[in-house]
């Protein structure tokens, strides 16, 4: 039974991605009952995905907070924002990308295990800072993707080239102001994370936690100049892509970075 749970949640994400890619590539990007299949299957997956979660991070010793579990548990975080998101808005063409790497991040977490405990002495505190950090990190996720899939939009639009899949995405217009949504939320609770990380924490610039701080800042400063170039300049394609996605890898750095190195590499 074990095993069962996480390959379920893995063909439930599969089969929600591949109808989300049917959709798109056959132009039926007005809804319907592919749309609501995928959604429901993306809802069931995550379900799914939520009983090998746990099974795998809570223990006597506290959560266990290794590498593969943290990537599970943000996949799951960021899938589990995506579709409670298309419940309102145009989002879930995202999911062609987000279903298939959450698939693959349960395998990772089912397939390999590493340690690191979150002991019963952290403070509540602390734990608000982890959520939220683990939020800004999902949205940040998200529009990402939502950049990628705008600047591949707006490539094929300048060109007049507004067929295939390009038809069945909502208006230029639409996708913009989403994905500016998105990056707003996201500084937000990034700001949230950064002052409760100063508010909860003794030293945000000791020795483990110094990496992670100062490019968390470099984050917030590269999303800040993105959101007021976009209200002061009207940035957008090609710019608001190479921003996005600058901040995203600095902020991955911060978190997985160090991950990967002291628990696979050294460990």
């Amino acid at each position: 039974m074990s095993a069962l749970f996480p390959l379920l949640a893995i063909l439930a994400y599969l089969a929600s991605g591949f109808i989300i890619a049917l959709r798109l590539f056959r132009n039926q990007g007005d809804g319907g009952a592919l749309r609501l299949l995928a959604l429901a299957l993306g809802f069931i997956g995550v379900m799914l995905h939520a009983v090998p979660l746990y099974q795998n991070m809570v223990s006597a010793n506290g959560l266990n907070m290794g590498v593969f579990n943290a990537l599970s548990l943000i996949a799951w975080t960021i899938t589990l924002l995506l579709l409670i998101s298309s419940l309102t808005k145009p989002v879930e063409n995202l999911g062609i990308v987000i279903m298939p790497v959450s698939a693959l991040a349960i395998f990772l977490d089912s397939r390999f295990q590493t340690v690191h405990f979150l002991t019963d002495q952290v403070s509540p505190g602390l734990t608000i800072h982890i959520l939220v950090s683990m939020l800004a990190y999902s949205l940040f996720t998200l529009a990402s993707v939502q950049a990628i899939l705008l600047a591949i939009q707006d490539h094929h639009l300048r060109r007049r080239h507004p067929g295939g899949f390009i038809r069945a995405l909502p208006p230029l217009q639409t996708m913009e102001s989403l994905l500016f949504e998105m990056i707003a939320v996201g500084f937000v609770l990034l700001s949230l994370a950064l002052l409760s990380g100063f508010a909860f924490l003794e030293n945000m610039f000791e020795q483990r936690l110094a990496h992670k701080t100062v490019l968390s800042i470099i984050a917030w400063f590269v999303f800040g100049t993105l959101l007021w170039g976009r209200y002061r300049f009207g940035w957008r394609g090609q710019k608001a892509l190479i921003w996005t996605l600058s901040g995203f890898v600095v902020l991955m750095l911060a978190y997985f970075g160090s991950k990967v190195v002291i628990e696979l590499i050294l460990g």
